[in-house]
């Protein structure tokens, strides 16, 4: 069947691309079906209900969050198992960036690099090559007391994360001409003055890493988050393995000191941040008052307790 490509509809700069997209694949000749999203989560099952139908290819225009949907919709969430599978496990994903971070395409070439770019992967894809396609690995989350299931592609962020996330989604217009590091500086500053540090314990594998006050916990599949973060440096989308940050105990004054830092993964050399690999964390907070919100992707994704687990190569990607 033809190439599905998915528009997130609501997003000005994927409005923008759609037309220079459209303009290379009927240069080329390729044929394509196409779908513009209306309202959140509209993605996910229209990229379930093409997998079904025998759609094998589907694109993406927009950033990270629609991205992240789309993934989701390559997986039954709902079989009952703790291990979600794939719809069509031969069918691939690709990247056409169109967001405010792009972090997940980001992770892949070390730049953020040009939608002309990620458009020439595509159509070499179209044309027969399969030389620029990478298995990657998927977290599957399941937040609110683990009831509520996801797919995580890129990062979650908990804590100080967690309540930036819901700012950055909040910002006004006018504050989402600026880029992605600028919005996430503000959010995370706004979030900031009101953050409290609650109790939180992190297990991976079954082991108790860290229980105590925390600041932020993140869960990561690959290494930028934020905008261009650095969050988790030695992050690899394709090593089986999720990697877990910790900062616990910073003041104010801190947090202030090291946000400029993770944009070159500095934050790691405070003793106070900890990172940990495995391939099952579990986050939890004892009390409703002490719920963490989850971000995961740069959507909302309920609120703590929660567990991550990797999915090994589970999802196919032209890169």
């Amino acid at each position: 069947m033809l190439p599905l490509i998915i528009i997130n509809n609501t997003a000005a700069k994927a409005r923008q691309a759609w037309p220079n997209v459209q303009a290379e694949l009927k240069k080329k000749g390729i044929r394509f079906e196409s779908y513009q999203t209306t309202r959140a989560g509209d993605a996910t099952g229209r990229t379930r209900k093409a997998l079904s139908e025998g759609h094998e290819l589907v694109a993406v225009i927009g950033g990270d969050g629609t991205l992240s949907e789309v993934a989701q919709g390559f997986f039954d969430l709902d079989s009952g198992s703790k291990t979600p599978q794939p719809i069509n496990p031969h069918a691939t994903l690709a990247i056409l960036p169109a967001g405010t971070g792009d972090d997940f395409a980001r992770g892949f070439t070390n730049r953020r690099a040009t939608l002309e770019y990620w458009i020439s992967k595509l159509m070499g894809y179209c044309t027969g090559s399969t030389s620029n396609v990478r298995e990657v690995d998927v977290l599957a989350g399941a937040s609110d007391n683990f009831q509520h299931r996801f797919i995580c592609l890129n990062a979650s962020t908990m804590g100080i994360g967690g309540e930036t996330a819901s700012r950055v989604a909040a910002q006004k217009q006018f504050v989402r001409r600026f880029s992605g590091e600028v919005r996430f500086m503000m959010a995370a500053v706004g979030a900031l003055v009101v953050w409290r540090e609650r109790r939180v314990r992190v297990s991976v594998d079954a082991q108790v890493m860290a229980d105590g006050p925390m600041n932020l916990v993140a869960v990561a599949n690959n290494r930028y988050a934020g905008g261009g973060m650095l969050l988790s440096p030695e992050a690899r989308v394709d090593d089986g393995l999720l990697d877990v940050v910790t900062a616990s105990g910073l003041s104010r004054a801190g947090v202030v000191r090291e946000l400029p830092r993770i944009h070159s993964g500095g934050h790691l050399a405070n003793p106070k941040v900890n990172t940990f690999q495995g391939k099952l964390a579990v986050i939890e907070t004892f009390s409703a008052a002490d719920a963490l919100l989850i971000e995961a992707d740069g959507n909302l994704r309920g609120t703590t307790p929660v567990e991550f687990r990797v999915l090994p190569r589970a999802l196919r990607v032209v890169f």
